[in-house]
């Protein structure tokens, strides 16, 4: 850092401050670089403390801070033996991981959630971790599921793949959009396009005009995919139980107590992951396998009777595939808009034999690869967008993203608010040097209902009356008649409000129960260096702790320390890649080591 050699005032030295005199270089102080942060951090006496301390959420970019007290507590009788406040730990609080899935915010909380759903996925497989392995002769498919076309975008299509490697796909592409005649669209855009596309290029995925692109109806079909989805299964459900009928395969009955129902001897369980397309549509990649229903105890899970097969499992989803419903009416829409799969539908056979196209380990960690995605693809990543920030990221004559956001703002617009122009509920204008400001006002108004005269768009005085009913009002468990102002909530995923990996109760086991196996074993074998102090901890036999604990913040308190903790983790994740390498040549397992998701 280098100060000035200027007098501050002419023949006047007596002002507070760097004079003409100070022309040599100081340094900047301990705590102004990170590097000085960790420096003073690492010369402190209680450093390893520090690092064994945080040594739970090392890795973790923007750990949890709780704080509150540990109380020690004999589990026989509940006496308290011991109490102790976050104060007397290091920085007085308790680091916690954040469990995010997403690798863009949290790469290595993302991590960790690829590899449960590895688990999860290929346990519903091949059995394990409480599956019966019985599950492996069960007739199983991979099925992707593709959105329709709202409009003509640039795409990358290669016939025949010679490349072993998709990822570095160095294949020659087909132009993308070539016609013999150079037509145009009814906008005057070119609606031909020769380019050979590079996997890289940022026009992939964008319209070729964004005029002629019905960004509406993509925002709805995302809203309303998981409803697609869900009959889609529903439905090849009912065709597989009139084909057992049909064969004269015997239905089950069972009762809860009050009543005696006959069900299907089948069922279907799956477990799906949603990928975000280049264009910002969502299709689906899902596991579906077969089973067989056990009057006795219906959650069990049994293999299908013997009359149904593989190639009656891909016949019932090829023809559920066709299945298309209408969306609610929508103010805009009165009659809804249509809701069905797009044209590219691959239903395939699962290899449980290592052996094949699709075998059950590629599935597994395609599907668990995409569980820690997002909007990232398209060039959009932003947290839950308001009406205070609406303006930076919605434009309806702005590009493909910014028309997509635009479209799910104006489409949930809230029903009690004027209704008119699209463009005009977004209600924004340009200020001072070229800022774009959200206006909270609208042309005067005089509400119907208590007669008050305001220039909000909603009724100040109703708005207050229905929020002091709502505080004591009962929840309500029905769905509301209205769904698209999810919209809004979901503008920053581009109106898909749904779980990126999701699976049906009986599939496999659950993220919970992971977790819990993962403290257990913890638990079990402590490390006998490692004196953390953590929360809900068997001690022994006879003691207890128990954290009552509140939120303190989020993140590290200076770059210095996440740059040792990120460090130290680190180097922690490399000492148990070397250990698997060397366990793996040891064992001659063909564990593949560079897999980010191999166990």
């Amino acid at each position: 850092m280098h100060t000035s050699t200027l007098d501050l005032v002419p023949r006047e030295q007596s002002a507070r401050g760097t004079g003409s005199n100070a022309d040599a270089w100081t340094p900047p102080p301990a705590g102004y670089t990170a590097a000085g942060q960790a420096l003073t951090r690492a010369t402190t006496p209680g450093y390893f403390d520090w690092l064994d301390h945080i040594r739970p959420a090392a890795g973790c970019t923007r750990p949890i801070r709780l704080t509150g007290t540990l109380d020690t507590i004999e589990a026989a009788t509940g006496r308290l033996l011991d109490s102790r406040h976050t104060d007397q730990l290091p920085d007085a609080a308790i680091y916690k991981a954040c469990g995010n899935r997403r690798s863009t915010v949290c790469p290595s909380c993302a991590h960790t959630y690829q590899r449960d759903a590895y688990q999860i996925l290929r346990a519903g497989l091949i059995g394990g971790k409480g599956i019966p392995a019985t599950v492996a002769r069960h007739p199983a498919v991979f099925v992707t599921l593709t959105a329709p076309s709202f409009g003509a975008v640039h795409t990358r299509h290669v016939r025949k793949h010679t490349c072993r490697d998709r990822k570095r796909c160095a294949c020659r592409p087909e132009p993308c959009h070539a016609r013999r005649d150079t037509a145009l669209c009814q906008h005057n855009q070119a609606a031909v396009c020769w380019t050979r596309h590079e996997p890289a290029d940022a026009q992939l995925g964008r319209p070729l005009c964004l005029d002629c692109y019905d960004h509406a109806h993509h925002v709805v079909w995302n809203l309303f995919s998981g409803e697609l989805w869900h009959r889609t299964k529903q439905d090849a459900e009912r065709r597989l139980a009139k084909l057992c009928k049909a064969r004269g395969i015997p239905f089950h009955e069972v009762t809860d107590g009050k009543r005696v129902r006959r069900i299907p001897p089948i069922r279907l369980a799956h477990g799906k992951a949603a990928e975000m397309q280049r264009r910002g549509a969502v299709h689906f990649h899902a596991l579906i396998r077969l089973d067989g229903v056990d009057p006795t105890d219906t959650s069990r899970i049994v293999a299908p009777p013997p009359g149904i097969g593989i190639g009656d499992l891909v016949d019932a989803l090829h023809a559920a595939s066709d299945i298309d419903f209408t969306t609610p009416a929508h103010p805009d829409r009165p009659d809804g808009w249509p809701m069905a799969w797009g044209e590219q539908i691959d239903i395939r056979a699962i290899s449980l034999t290592g052996t094949g196209d699709v075998t059950d380990s590629m599935v597994a960690g395609y599907l668990a690869k995409y569980a820690t995605k997002s909007t990232e693809i398209t060039g959009h990543n932003s947290t839950r967008i308001t009406s205070d920030v609406i303006a930076q990221h919605a434009d309806p004559t702005g590009d493909h993203i910014a028309r997509l956001i635009h479209a799910c703002w104006t489409l949930g617009h809230d029903p009690d608010t004027p209704t008119g122009n699209p463009a005009a509920r977004l209600s924004i204008y340009t200020g001072t040097a070229g800022a774009t400001i959200r206006n909270p006002f609208i042309k005067p108004w005089q509400c119907p209902d208590c007669g008050t005269r305001t220039r909000y768009r909603t009724c100040p005085v109703c708005a207050a009356d229905r929020q002091a009913s709502l505080d004591t009002k009962q929840p309500s468990t029905r769905k509301p008649s209205n769904p698209y102002p999810r919209l809004r909530r979901w503008a920053h995923m581009l109106g898909f409000g749904g779980h990126f990996l999701t699976k049906a109760r009986r599939y496999s086991v659950t993220f919970r129960l992971l977790r819990e196996t993962r403290i257990d074993f913890r638990r079990t074998e402590p490390d006998p260096a490692d004196t953390t102090v953590r929360t809900v901890d068997h001690l022994d036999e006879t003691t207890l702790i128990v954290g009552t604990l509140t939120f303190a913040g989020a993140g590290w308190h200076t770059t210095g320390d996440a740059l040792l903790a990120n460090t130290a983790a680190a180097q922690a994740r490399e000492r148990q890649a070397i250990g698997r390498e060397e366990l793996a040549h040891e064992v001659g397992s063909a564990i593949a080591l560079n897999d980010p998701i191999a166990a």
